[in-house]
């Protein structure tokens, strides 16, 4: 009887370790890639095209300014695992990149996707990011066309490194350049219902260069100095003579990025301060459909176009449904 009761307990025991050790959730069995990502909508439009076939795993917490971010060191951990490092570039996440450099394993690839979508010829300066800094816009991503060059990136790489999963990778490309193609021709539709002349963006953070060149937008200014400190009276006073003379009627905050300045800005002019956009703070909580990048461009076009006076009906049409669950990680 002992004998059984020993063999019982060893079955168990060896069940409890083997449940322990090699069940689903455990991460060091899991053999599927794994991605490391940097801002939040890189981590969501990574999350789309790998689906359930990789790990995407980010490192800049959502409602981070992502251009003063220093990684912590336990970052090196996750750098040091990852099979892949996916990174914005144009100077974005230097410290990010330099940590992943000195931590990385032998093979792994940080690629860095802005950099290679946009031609040094196509780069914008501006008062937020100045030619003699060397640091170009790197927003690529509130562009949906240069989104889906990001997805196409993505693809590439995940294929190459797991092949055997590429026609998957293909077929969530293929869904996510739907929604971004709708998600632009609605935004080209809307704008249409915007008075003549309102195509005007005055911002907090200086986001929407390249949106605003694809489509005919124009961005008159952004509170966020260059230096991403706090503006000095000199450029809050340009700011209200810019407002009243461009007949602005909403000025755009960040919700990530409260501004009393933006508040005394509209003061002053009479423009109505709108202080929800969100530059890559994704909507809702992870796991829910709008915590994404379409369901943050959506929110956001719909907010510019309706503080300018046009009425957003296509944009309100677009419906968020994921072509795959979002299992990535996002700091919060």
């Amino acid at each position: 009887m002992r004998r059984t009761g020993f063999t019982a307990f060893a079955v168990v025991l060896t069940l409890s370790l083997a449940a322990c050790s090699s069940g689903p959730d455990s991460a060091s069995d899991d053999q599927r890639l794994l991605v490391a990502t940097t801002v939040s909508p890189i981590t969501s439009i990574a999350s789309a095209i790998a689906g359930d076939r990789a790990r995407i795993e980010g490192i800049v917490p959502e409602g981070t300014n992502s251009h003063t971010f220093e990684p912590a060191p336990q970052v090196a951990e996750l750098l040091s695992d990852a099979d892949l490092v996916l990174v914005n570039g144009l100077k974005l996440e230097d410290p990010t990149i330099d940590l992943a450099q000195n931590n990385k394993k032998d093979g792994t690839k940080i690629v860095e996707i802005g950099t290679i979508v946009l031609p040094e010829s196509d780069y914008i300066y501006d008062f937020s990011f100045p030619e003699e800094e060397g640091k170009p816009n790197p927003h690529l991503w509130t562009d949906p066309g240069y989104a889906v060059e990001y997805a196409a990136v993505i693809r590439d790489q995940l294929s190459e490194l797991d092949p055997q999963n590429a026609t998957y990778y293909a077929s969530n490309y293929a869904a996510f350049e739907e929604e971004a193609t709708a998600l632009g021709e609605a935004v080209a539709s809307d704008q249409q219902s915007v008075p003549a002349g309102n195509l005007k963006l005055l911002t907090y953070h200086d986001a929407y260069a390249y949106f605003a060149q694809e489509f005919g937008w124009e961005v008159i200014g952004a509170l966020q100095p260059k230096s991403f400190s706090d503006p000095s009276p000199s450029d809050v006073a340009s700011l209200i003579d810019l407002v009243i003379a461009e007949n602005v009627p909403t000025i755009f905050g960040s919700e990530v990025f409260p501004s009393v300045v933006l508040e005394e800005v509209g003061r002053a002019t009479g423009a109505r301060y709108e202080d929800s956009l969100r530059d890559d703070d994704l909507p809702g909580a992870p796991g829910d459909p709008e915590h994404s990048w379409l369901g943050l461009m959506k929110y956001n076009f719909r907010t510019m176009v309706a503080g300018l006076g046009g009425t957003p009906t296509q944009l309100d049409a677009i419906a968020i449904t994921p072509n795959t669950s979002d299992g990535a990680v996002y700091p919060q």
